[in-house]
């Protein structure tokens, strides 16, 4: 889910703090991705019709494999370094969000029932979708897949939005990247959406700076955290009646969630039994992550012979197709690692430029 409201509320309120930008401009960025939020959307759009999925000979779903090895090879052809990173153990503040999706998808497959004894196309094809579950299946192929790319793994002792933020604000990576926009509340430096849909869709990356949304919306860290729980998050019921606009109205106000409480007006705004605003402030202050010091992020050459045994031999692919995809993730790599080169050699150009000129102007005195 992420936090409610929060893209329209900067928008509004922190325009500077946003930015288009080209997909092609993130040449030579390491950049770590969630997981199974790509995943996710692999499983709803690649490959399937109503109830119908790419499979395998065995029957195995393999939409998540196309959509995973196309998606990749187009990011390391852009001389993009991605890091993907998977959920471990969802937080025990997170079971309640856990068990509405499941109801909902409980709910989905009823009506998906419904409109598949009727014939209507339309609501096949919507309810389908809502019944789309990531399994652990999914998420294994998918390491093995980018394992086998050369690709680095990291797997997450709980959130993967967390711990992308962790190895952001570590300058491991560059920016996270997903569609959930809690990675700004995990204090990610930097946080991209967009960057993984399609190309065809032509829709430019949008690029979050934390620190600049900070400055302009005048609050703290801890304030922005209390801002993305009275918004909505997962991890606790927001307060009925107060949206994104009056929860930075009221942050503002008062400076902190203890002291909102204080002074909200109770008739109006009814606070749930039990809220558990401070655990949700402390998951998203002190979440449980890997030691970046412990996370080595390594990419390598691409292992052809597994690659096609993988693809081809277990799960169908085109042994055509697949060949070719390799080349290209080597001339990606090695473009990519020219590219660096080159840039690195122009930067000492200039560097040079600058201290000829300095020189010149007296700028380096003993």
């Amino acid at each position: 889910m992420g936090i409610k409201g929060l893209t329209k509320l900067l928008a509004d309120n922190a325009p500077r703090g946003m930015k288009e930008q080209k997909f092609e401009s993130y040449f030579g960025r390491k950049i770590a991705i969630d997981a199974s939020m790509s995943i996710y959307q692999f499983l709803i759009v690649v490959g399937r019709s109503g109830t119908e999925m790419l499979t395998n000979e065995a029957g195995e779903t393999t939409s998540h494999l196309v959509g995973m090895f196309s998606r990749t090879i187009r990011l390391l052809e852009a001389g993009i370094k991605p890091v993907y990173v998977f959920d471990g153990k969802p937080p025990d503040l997170k079971k309640e969000e856990l068990a509405k999706r499941y109801s909902r998808r409980e709910d989905a497959t009823d009506d998906l029932a419904k409109a598949t004894e009727i014939g209507n196309k339309e609501d096949i094809e919507k309810f389908s979708k809502r019944t789309v579950k990531v399994t652990p299946q999914h998420n294994d192929d998918c390491k093995k897949l980018l394992r086998l790319m050369g690709v680095p793994v990291v797997e997450a002792p709980s959130e993967a939005e967390a711990q992308c933020a962790a190895l952001c604000k570590a300058e491991k990576v560059y920016a996270v990247a997903s569609e959930d926009m809690d990675s700004l509340t995990f204090g990610a430096s930097r946080f991209l959406r967009h960057l993984m849909d399609p190309s065809s869709k032509k829709i430019p990356v949008m690029e979050f700076d934390i620190s600049q949304i900070l400055e302009e919306l005048e609050l703290s860290m801890d304030q922005f955290i209390d801002l993305c729980i009275l918004c909505g998050c997962d991890y606790c019921d927001s307060i009925r009646g107060i949206g994104p606009q009056t929860a930075l109205k009221l942050v503002r106000q008062h400076g902190s969630m203890e002291s909102i409480l204080e002074n909200i007006n109770k008739e109006r705004y009814q606070i749930p039994d039990d809220w558990p605003y401070e655990e949700a402030r402390r998951l998203f202050k002190e979440p449980l992550v890997t030691d970046d010091e412990q996370t080595e992020l390594k990419w390598a050459a691409p292992d052809e012979e597994g690659l096609i045994n993988f693809l081809v031999k277990e799960n169908g692919f085109n042994i055509d197709r697949v060949t070719k995809a390799v080349e290209k993730i080597k001339t990606a790599k090695t473009k990519s690692s020219q590219g660096r080169y080159e840039l690195l050699s122009k930067n000492l150009l200039m560097v040079n430029d600058v201290g000829k000129n300095c020189h010149s102007l007296n700028f380096f005195k003993s």
